[in-house]
């Protein structure tokens, strides 16, 4: 991979001396600084950060938007980063500091398809993601469909679907427990032998969850 420009052409004009700059005095934010040490080193820097002039606060060139990305920058040695100016008073810039933050928090993500568009990727560098997040958010999308259980006569196989096997969760009572698409099948060959065994599946769920399977039975953590 070729090492990215720093601060590209198109910003260069808006370069300024990162020692010429100081970090919001009151940030409530704590941001991932591995991570945008890393989206930095990998793309370098592709939007400017936010800085207010401070005339009318008394606080010179104090970053509004941008804090974290300037902390990396540093870590990094870097001499030079990209700003856009503002010049506010003390309501606005407490406003701006929020509202960068909130936005972020607000926003959602559509899993299934970052799921996908991370899984279509060469590499996972400079993404924010490692391969166990990946591997987590697989987990979170790629949930089994509900396994139709066969009732006794008293529609405790129709319930038992809905208790033990929806939607990548067993839960019998208060208790939850997520399972993978491996464990369903596992899940679903206990409760046939529990059928078998006691001709009704009234009292699976306590069996599942407080019995010993050995592994051969399909053993659930």
């Amino acid at each position: 991979m070729s090492t990215p420009t720093r601060i590209p052409a198109s910003l260069a004009e808006l370069a300024v001396r990162v020692d010429e700059l100081n970090p919001y005095h009151r940030n409530p934010r704590t941001g991932d600084l591995d991570s945008i040490t890393e989206s930095l080193s990998a793309h370098g820097q592709y939007r400017p950060i936010v800085v207010n002039r401070g005339s009318l606060t008394g606080r010179p060139n104090e970053i509004l938007a941008g804090n974290h990305t300037f902390k990396a920058a540093k870590h990094l040695g870097w001499s030079d980063i990209a700003v856009t100016w503002l010049d506010v008073d003390d309501d606005a810039a407490v406003k701006i500091v929020i509202v960068d933050n909130r936005t972020s928090d607000l926003a959602g993500y559509d899993s299934v398809l970052l799921a996908d568009i991370l899984t279509e990727l060469p590499d996972l560098q400079g993404t924010g993601y490692d391969q166990d997040h990946l591997d987590r958010l697989l987990d979170e999308t790629a949930l089994p469909a509900p396994i139709e259980l066969p009732s006794d006569g008293a529609d405790t196989g129709a319930a038992a679907t809905v208790d033990y096997l929806q939607w990548g969760y067993m839960q019998w009572s208060s208790t939850r427990v997520r399972i993978t698409q491996a464990e369903v099948e596992l899940l679903d060959a206990l409760y046939k032998r529990f059928v078998d065994d006691h001709d009704s599946d009234m009292g699976f769920g306590w069996h599942v969850l407080n019995d010993e399977h050995r592994a051969e039975e399909g053993a659930v953590a």
